[in-house]
């Protein structure tokens, strides 16, 4: 099967919402099979080591996700209740400043997942939850 033929199956099978939760839950566990070790890490060196060992390429995953969120948030087409446009505006420049700094050492990564989880859950229907 061709990617194409893929993603059309894909298409044609799963609601924009769900994709956009599967692909949001996929980089979320990503990023959590690594988190504790960097958030933990105490010298800046081991911190962008993890970084280098591949938790790099999952943070940028999911900064590509918010981008595409932000993209499709702009458009004129965009149907969504203006308020929570905005809201998720600012949720995914959040996420872009703040992927940068983890990138650089200086923050955890827990509030990105933690963000991620709302954000999934909303999109499966369910209440945003507090997290702890």
């Amino acid at each position: 099967m061709t990617i194409a033929a893929y993603k059309r199956t894909i298409s044609e099978t799963e609601a924009p919402r769900q994709i956009e939760r599967r692909i949001l839950a996929q980089v979320t566990a990503e990023l959590e099979r690594e988190h504790l070790k960097f958030d933990e890490a105490e010298r800046r060196i081991d911190k962008l080591q993890l970084l280098a060992d591949g938790l790099r390429h999952s943070l940028w995953k999911n900064e590509q996700i918010w981008m595409a969120f932000k993209a499709d948030l702009v458009e004129e087409g965009n149907a969504l209740d203006p308020q929570l446009k905005s809201s998720l505006l600012s949720l995914a420049l959040w996420v872009e400043r703040h992927t940068q700094s983890v990138m650089a050492g200086s923050l955890k990564i827990k509030p990105l997942i933690d963000v991620n989880r709302s954000v999934f859950q909303g999109l499966e229907g369910r209440a945003f939850q507090a997290v702890e």
